[in-house]
C-alpha cells in the first residue's frame, strides 16, 4: 500500500531512540498516522512541529498497519508561532479539534479550511474568526451542522441575527425579538451568507458571540456525550485572541 499526500503535522511522539509516530491531517486521507524513522532528530524533528504544512509518502504492507511516512516540508510556520501564546494555543486547539473526526476519513473541506486558518494565525483577530469558522464546519463534518439559512419561524433568508438553542436553526431579527435573551447571537461573518473574505476584522463582542454559539453546540453534540467539557486550551486560545469582556 502507497499513497502520496499533503498534509499539517497534529502532532509527533518519540518512539524507539530515534524514530516518532506522527500524525498528520492529510487532504484525501484525513487524519492519519505513521512512523518516522528519525522522527526525533535534529534534522527531522524540526519539520514535525504542529502546524507545519508538509509532503508526506505512506506505505504499508497492508492497509491497517500503522505504515511508515516519508515527509518533507512546505511551510515551516510553526516557528514563527513560538512568541505569540494565541496562536500556540489556536495551535493545540485545532489539532484536538481534528482529533474528534474518525482516523483515516477523508475531510478536504475541513483540511482546507485547516490550512488557511493556520496559515493565517498570526494576526490574533482574523485568527479567532477562523477558528470560530472552523469550530461550526467541524460540527458539519461531524453530522450536528447548524442550519444558518433561513428564518426557522418565518423561512426568509434576510435579517438572520439569532440561533435557536433548541433547534440550531438561524432566527430573523423579527421573529427572534421576543425570545433575544433566549437565543444566541449570530455575527454575521458566521452567517451562510457571509463572504469568504470580509473587509474589516470582527469586533471583539462579535468574536465572543461566535464562541459562545459553537462551544454551546460543541458541548451539547460532541464534549457532553464523552462525559467531558469544553477543552482548557481553548478557552485559553479564547481569552489571548479576543480578551474578556
Amino acid at each position: 500500500m502507497q499513497w502520496a499526500d499533503i498534509g499539517i503535522v497534529l502532532g509527533a511522539r518519540r518512539h524507539g531512540e530515534t524514530s516518532a509516530v506522527v500524525e498528520l491531517m492529510t487532504r484525501q486521507h484525513g487524519r492519519h498516522l505513521g512512523l518516522v524513522r528519525g522522527g526525533s532528530g535534529t534534522r527531522q524533528k524540526p519539520v514535525l512541529q504542529v502546524g507545519n504544512l508538509v509532503s508526506a509518502m505512506w506505505r504499508a504492507r497492508l492497509d491497517e498497519h500503522l505504515g511508515y511516512y516519508l515527509i518533507e516540508g512546505l511551510d515551516l510556520r510553526a516557528a514563527s508561532y513560538l512568541p505569540m501564546a494565541h496562536a500556540l494555543y489556536g495551535l493545540n486547539h485545532l489539532a484536538a479539534l481534528c482529533r474528534l473526526l474518525p482516523e483515516r476519513d477523508s475531510h478536504p473541506a475541513v483540511f482546507d479550511l485547516l490550512e488557511h486558518t493556520v496559515a493565517h494565525l498570526g494576526d490574533p483577530s482574523l485568527a479567532a474568526a477562523l477558528v470560530a469558522r472552523f469550530e461550526l464546519e467541524l460540527l458539519a463534518e461531524l453530522g450536528f451542522g447548524l442550519d444558518l439559512g433561513s428564518c426557522a419561524a418565518t423561512g426568509r433568508t434576510a435579517e438572520l441575527v439569532y440561533v435557536s438553542p433548541r433547534s440550531g436553526r438561524a432566527v430573523s431579527r423579527e421573529a427572534g425579538e421576543p425570545w433575544r435573551d433566549k437565543l444566541f447571537a449570530l455575527p454575521a461573518f458566521l452567517g451562510a451568507d457571509a463572504p469568504e473574505s470580509q473587509s474589516g476584522a470582527p469586533s471583539p463582542a462579535e468574536l465572543r458571540d461566535a464562541f459562545a454559539l459553537t462551544g454551546f453546540f460543541l458541548a451539547r453534540h460532541v464534549y457532553e456525550p464523552r462525559g467531558e467539557s469544553l477543552p482548557d486550551q481553548r478557552h485559553h486560545f479564547i481569552a489571548a485572541a479576543v480578551g474578556g469582556k
